[in-house]
């Protein structure tokens, strides 16, 4: 199997989110299952920070606008959920950015609004 950057990590996050999908299906708000996964890390002892605030940087100075990561876990992996009909090009986008706020290199975008939870990694 090939290996990659947090692995063990982005696995353990995933298999969680299933977890929560598995249990409250589709159908409910972001925030909803955002209560679910808190109480999951904290459940499973996985370090995590909910709406952490990053920084956007232009040039010398810090604009005055900002980005909240849903999750930021394990320090290093930015936890975007969505509770949406289908992951689009602007979900993974909106990651990226947030990757580049925060100087993370790992993303995780994951959608409960389907019938199977649906999941992206997400590489800046």
């Amino acid at each position: 199997m090939e290996e990659f950057y947090l692995k063990d990590e982005t696995y353990k996050i995933i298999g969680l989110c299933m977890e929560v999908h598995k249990i409250l299906g589709k159908g409910h708000s972001e925030n909803v299952y955002g209560d679910a996964l808190e109480y999951e890390f904290k459940t499973n002892n996985i370090p995590y920070e909910r709406e952490k605030k990053y920084n956007i940087a232009y040039k010398e100075i810090v604009l005055p606008r900002y980005y909240f990561s849903d999750f930021t876990v394990f320090n290093e992996i930015i936890l975007e959920l969505k509770a949406i009909e289908q992951l689009s090009s602007g979900e993974i986008k909106q990651t990226l950015n947030y990757l580049a706020a925060s100087k993370n290199k790992i993303g995780l975008l994951v959608n409960f609004g389907e019938d199977s939870l649906k999941y992206k990694r997400v590489i800046l």
